[in-house]
């Protein structure tokens, strides 16, 4: 059973965790954390303990699954590997774990390391452990930013695991800002839709992986997923409240119901954008039954921020592997490799193709709006041949530069879906709509025969210069 203490270990035994002690909940915390960001590709795991004003060991981790190595680690992959051969191994592996999904099912025990202390009713007080303030203008404190929020389809009982913030409100209570179309979001208006309470779970410390499968929108549920990807089903104990599964090797989950008809003041927040975009809004809530927590708890923070970071690099690579996965399955031929860039979200994508026929550019990047599983998303599709490295953003504004005409190559999709956050759209709004730019970029299919050769040396050439001075290269 790998949990978040497991990778503590890990990370401390390699020499990329930095502990700091004394940092503050109001902001020392959050900027500490922002200023790792900046060197966010070799940037260490941080832990803050001895917090003022709480016990020592009550700790708040951040940064974690953040560079490149840390998410091929979380992920079985080679830690060596590059952006693009990270997207060809997880490409590689996904129909294998999407097969062996089904074969590991959460496995039931009936304890676990979460229930070292159990709070339950009028004992319940969250302002017990060190929530931050993550960032200046955040209307609060958040206790769930590398959270998974678990809620249970009441129709077909499906459990999802989503990363949806969780701003404390008061010692019972934490909000629930779910985007529209997220399955948490569909779940507890199903039950609302019946004037029911939903039950929900929140896991505010577990292994890195939970984090990064709840933060996207995956095809498959989550613990199934994790599941396939570690090859050991997910444990988890059947919380008595609210009869949801929960990891039994959680620092510490909250449960209670989200009722109907209520919402409460929420935000703003430092949004994935680089925003505080939906400023503060009125929001649903959780009423916190029962705290779960481990004997010196870590809160998993994962607070989101200006691009490019860590955050926006851990969405890049998870969001562009979904994104692949479904664009292969839609049945389009010749799709070479898809990438967010470090762009927030999906607002900056480019899909690299073999172009087959007259019109196969234009297809894939409608085909890519539609697929695009987040509202906020898809401001620029940019489709390119595929000898152009759609990680490398300087092969992509070369291709962009060189293989498009404004005026014949770029359509534009009106009243597309948005949210939100959205920072073009002005607040407050009734609706919220964006556009989407598609830009063909690759060589012009009905001349590709004359379009002019690159300056570049062939694979044969390549190989035999590899062989005779790769020693000396770096």
């Amino acid at each position: 059973m790998a949990d978040l203490r497991d990778w503590l270990r890990e990370v401390e035994k390699r020499e990329e965790l930095k502990t700091i002690e004394g940092a503050g909940w109001d902001l020392d915390i959050g900027f500490l954390t922002a200023y790792y960001w900046k060197q966010w590709r070799d940037a260490p795991n941080l832990l803050f303990d001895k917090i003022p004003g709480y016990p020592p060991g009550f700790r708040v981790m951040s940064n974690v699954i953040m560079t490149p190595k840390h998410f091929a680690r979380a992920f079985g992959l080679s830690e060596k590997a590059s952006d693009k051969e990270m997207m060809a191994a997880v490409r590689q592996r996904m129909p294998e774990w999407e097969a062996k999904a089904k074969d590991f099912a959460p496995r039931v025990v009936k304890s676990g390391p979460v229930m070292e202390n159990v709070v339950s009713g009028d004992a319940v007080d969250l302002e017990r452990f060190p929530s931050p303030k993550w960032h200046e203008l955040d209307g609060g404190r958040y206790l769930g930013t590398g959270c998974a929020v678990i809620t249970q389809d009441p129709d077909t009982g499906e459990v999802n695991l989503g990363c949806y913030r969780n701003m404390v409100l008061d010692k019972k209570t934490v909000g629930l800002e779910v985007a529209p179309g997220k399955h948490g979001r569909l779940h507890y208006e199903k039950y609302h839709a019946r004037g029911k309470p939903c039950p929900v779970a929140i896991s505010i410390g577990h292994h890195p992986l939970y984090f990064a499968l709840a933060g996207v929108e995956f095809p498959l549920p989550e613990y199934l997923l994790y599941g396939a990807i570690t090859g050991k089903p997910a444990e988890v104990i059947q919380e008595e409240v609210t009869g949801l599964p929960i990891p039994a090797d959680s620092e510490m989950v909250i449960v209670g119901w989200c009722p109907p008809g209520q919402v409460r003041p929420e935000g703003p927040f430092g949004e994935y954008t680089g925003y505080y975009a939906s400023k503060g809004k009125r929001e649903p809530f959780v009423v916190v039954e029962r705290v779960y927590y481990r004997n010196n708890p870590i809160i998993l923070g994962a607070p989101p921020g200006r691009p490019p970071n860590g955050f926006s690099y851990l969405h890049a690579l998870m969001r562009s592997l979904v994104l692949e996965s479904d664009l292969r399955k839609s049945g389009i031929p010749d799709i070479v490799g898809v990438w967010t860039h470090d762009s927030p979200g999906y607002l900056f994508i480019t899909i690299s193709i073999k172009q087959r026929y007259a019109g196969h550019a234009k297809q894939v990047g409608l085909a890519a709006r539609h697929l695009v599983r987040t509202g906020l998303g898809a401001r620029y599709i940019v489709v390119v041949d595929d000898d152009i490295d759609v990680t490398s953003i300087s092969d992509v504004l070369w291709a962009l530069t060189t293989r498009s005409d404004p005026e014949k190559h770029i359509d534009i999709l009106r009243r597309v879906r948005s949210t939100s956050l959205d920072p073009m759209i002005r607040k407050p709004a009734e609706s919220f709509h964006n556009s989407t730019a598609i830009i063909e970029a690759c060589r012009p299919y009905e001349w590709m025969s004359e379009f002019p050769e690159a300056v570049e040396f062939s694979p044969g050439i390549e190989k035999k210069m590899m062989a005779k001075w790769g020693k000396v290269l770096p």
